[in-house]
């Protein structure tokens, strides 16, 4: 049976460890990575108990289009004065 991956990924034929070591969450239930080189991550909790952790590079504002940026600019001048649409009830959507 062929192995099934990630759309968007490649398949990598030989995964390698490395580094390992072991990690106890604090009271939080929080845990601290080591050495990482990006600060964001994107976690996908697995249904095999497995944590896929990609990591979040943050653009600098002068990497946005141009008209992007106004209209970012122009909704939170608008935030600011209070022009918003009511607040939207999405207790519907909730799960029990």
């Amino acid at each position: 049976m062929p192995a099934s991956t990630i759309e968007g990924q490649k398949r990598v034929d030989r995964v390698t460890v490395v580094e390992q070591y072991d990690v106890a969450a604090d009271s939080k239930k929080r845990i601290s990575l080591r050495n990482t080189k990006t600060k964001y991550f994107n976690i996908k909790v697995l249904s095999n108990g497995c944590y896929l952790l990609e990591p979040r590079v943050l653009v600098p504002p002068q990497a946005l289009p141009v008209r992007t940026r106004q209209m970012l600019e122009r909704s939170v001048a608008n935030l600011k004065k209070g022009v918003a649409s009511p607040p939207i009830d999405l207790t519907p959507f909730l799960q029990d």
